[in-house]
């Protein structure tokens, strides 16, 4: 029996999910690199032998009642060679950021009060990064960022993941359901668009007509709502050097890209992070965001 959440129903995540985590393989992609990676080592006939997407994530939940296939069993302990199968299907009770190593015999899991953890780090909270923005959308598509969202705050240049990649229609039904969204845009009549076209080597005015068509669709949308409803989305430009893309859902989660020299920003790599108690990114992008939402100028009517 597993909870919401995806953890047994004691409330412990079980001890694969957490090491998963801790090496940042607990997206399946990244799983599914690293588990042919060891199986080459072990057996070539293993390497492709790996769970599906549902089976993957099944394992993690703690939803299994037995144990894996044994060509499963061989690369996970190949994987984690320092506990046994049985061991990583188990709940863990510690802090996810501090699991003790096992001598060279084989150990139980810990049991009674969990160690304390270490002092956070500026990237404890750092819970995945893609090579590419394309690759991030393919694994964590929009729908699944923005669809049970209560605030949503955007800053970039033309905001595409909002504007182009996420219906209007769905867009309109959170903003009629409560749901409040701060759009904030390089200003398409600024001199520093005119700077990024030139770094990407467009023609003269490309994203700006990019750029306004994404204003115009959000003002569009926001026209079609309610009166009541009409508040809850704000459009603001700012006209200052375009450094990072950042998307933040309520207050637990947040995206950035940097934009980078001679490159596009689907091809910017992007880190997720978690918020966390102590300091960590989250907490310095937002105030990004927040430091650029003041200082811009509102453009929402």
């Amino acid at each position: 029996m597993t909870s919401s959440n995806g953890d047994t129903a004691t409330g412990d995540a079980i001890l694969l999910k957490v090491l998963l985590k801790q090496r940042h393989l607990h997206v399946y992609s990244a799983f599914s690199r690293e588990y042919n990676k060891v199986a080459a080592k072990l057996e070539r006939e293993l390497v492709g032998t790996g769970p599906s997407k549902a089976q993957f994530y099944r394992w993690i939940s703690g939803e299994l009642a037995t144990l894996p296939y044994s060509h499963h069993c061989r690369v996970l302990e190949g994987m984690f060679p320092d506990w046994g199968v049985e061991q990583l299907f188990q709940p863990y009770s510690g802090s996810i950021d501090f699991i003790p190593k096992p001598g060279i015999e084989r150990i139980p899991l810990p049991v009674g009060p969990p160690a304390p953890p270490p002092r956070p780090t500026s990237t404890k909270d750092v819970t995945a990064v893609y090579t590419s923005r394309s690759e991030f959308v393919h694994e964590l598509p929009p729908h699944q960022l923005f669809d049970s969202a209560k605030r949503i705050r955007v800053a970039g240049l033309s905001l595409n993941l909002l504007c182009q990649n996420y219906p209007d229609r769905s867009l309109r039904e959170l903003l009629e359901t409560g749901t409040t969204v701060e759009a904030l845009f390089l200003d398409p009549a600024g001199d520093y668009i005119k700077q990024r076209d030139q770094e990407e080597g467009h023609d003269a005015g490309l994203l700006s007509t990019l750029t306004d068509i994404n204003i115009q669709a959000l003002r569009r949308a926001r026209g079609k709502l309610t009166a009541d409803a009409r508040d809850n989305l704000r459009i603001r430009a700012y006209d200052e050097t375009v450094r990072f893309n950042i998307t933040i859902i309520d207050e637990r989660v947040c995206v950035v890209q940097p934009y980078l020299p001679d490159a596009r920003g689907v091809e910017s790599p992007t880190i997720v992070t978690e918020k966390q108690d102590g300091p960590g990114l989250y907490d310095t992008f937002e105030q990004v965001f927040s430091s650029m939402w003041d200082r811009a100028k509102d453009i929402t009517e």
